[in-house]
């Protein structure tokens, strides 16, 4: 009997917290190094702006003159501002980054406390050699679990709030910014660009490339020791989603690692890049991933992920991670009824 994997089961809700919180921190941090990046960049326009507008002046007398030097100073001080929020923003990120951080090493904390202690109550059930005392700590097992969740549930709700938080410092930064055609949101909006649904550019070859020859190279890579779930491509989790979007990563697709699939596919759908299980044939091309499963809602309906190597007919050759604990090469009919959608990288 696998105890640990009985153990698993049934914290498989406090699984689904964790999962829920893995990968954001990521992105905050992306989110964090662009808003630095933008602050830097607005304070070297502002010099740009004040020195090319000094040096116009210095050949340039009467009304006109005047005129410009206001616009001018409008300008720089447009910029200014839009450095400061970016600058108060960057904070608020890193803050929220941090309670990501925090609330999703407190979810493994918890899950590890519960699983060691179901364990121990299952291996001593198990090396009694009777049924009524396995089935005994099977009961104690579960009765075990709800009070974990219960404070997996907690941990997510503050994180949560703290996210509310800085969501709304950052809206109220947001209005402080004027329509100053420098970095105002409103004008991305009337560029028309990133729209949901279908549409997606086609990935480059050298990129599809990329993505299937990292990973074949991984093929043969297993979690140590085995049955651990400890893996080199992200949590100690299930990871078949981290080894997926580790190799996009490594070929230069933009994406975090993600340890739950129905993220990747959430992805994807912010991107215009899913297609769901009615569009496979004619859609599924080398280089994207298939998601096993009904949906994206919970690891229950979303259940595993492959990179398609290549497709033939109707079939599909998938390189998987977390597939008998270890990368391997599986093909599988390319059915509806397995894989619920897929995502172009």
């Amino acid at each position: 009997m696998d105890t640990r994997a009985v153990a698993l089961q049934f914290a498989k809700r406090m699984i689904a917290h964790r999962n829920a919180l893995a990968g954001k921190a990521d992105d905050a941090v992306r989110v964090q190094f662009a808003l630095h990046q933008a602050s830097s960049a607005l304070e070297g326009q502002q010099d740009a702006t004040r020195k090319a507008a000094g040096k116009a002046l210095g050949h340039w007398d009467g009304a006109a003159s005047e005129q410009f030097e206001r616009r001018s100073d409008r300008l720089a001080k447009q910029i200014r501002m839009t450095a400061s929020v970016s600058t108060e923003a960057e904070k608020v990120v890193a803050g929220a980054g941090s309670a990501l951080v925090t609330g999703h090493t407190a979810a493994q904390r918890l899950i590890d406390e519960y699983v060691t202690k179901a364990v121990a109550l299952l291996d001593t059930a198990v090396a009694s050699g009777t049924q009524a005392a396995l089935m005994k700590a099977v009961a104690a097992a579960a009765d075990l679990e709800p009070r974990y969740t219960r404070e997996s549930v907690r941990n997510v709700r503050r994180v949560k709030a703290e996210l509310g938080a800085a969501k709304r410092k950052l809206r109220a930064l947001e209005r402080e910014i004027e329509d100053d055609g420098v970095a105002d949101p409103r004008v991305a909006r009337r560029g028309g660009g990133g729209g949901g649904g279908g549409g997606a550019t086609k990935t480059s070859g050298t990129k599809v490339r990329k993505i299937v020859s990292a990973a074949r190279g991984e093929i043969g890579t297993r979690e140590s020791p085995p049955g651990s779930n400890r893996n080199p491509y992200g949590p100690t989790t299930y990871w078949c989603s981290s080894f997926a979007t580790a190799m996009w990563r490594k070929a230069g697709v933009d994406i975090p690692i993600l340890p739950f699939t129905g993220d990747v596919y959430r992805w994807g759908q912010r991107h215009g890049k899913a297609y769901g299980n009615g569009d496979l044939k004619g859609n599924v091309r080398p280089g994207d991933v298939l998601l096993f499963g009904t949906g994206p809602q919970s690891p229950a309906t979303s259940k595993h992920i492959g990179i398609v190597e290549k497709v033939d007919g109707g079939t599909v050759t998938l390189i998987e991670g977390n597939s008998g604990d270890q990368v391997r090469r599986n093909t599988h009919q390319l059915s509806g009824t397995k894989f619920y959608g897929g995502v172009h990288p």
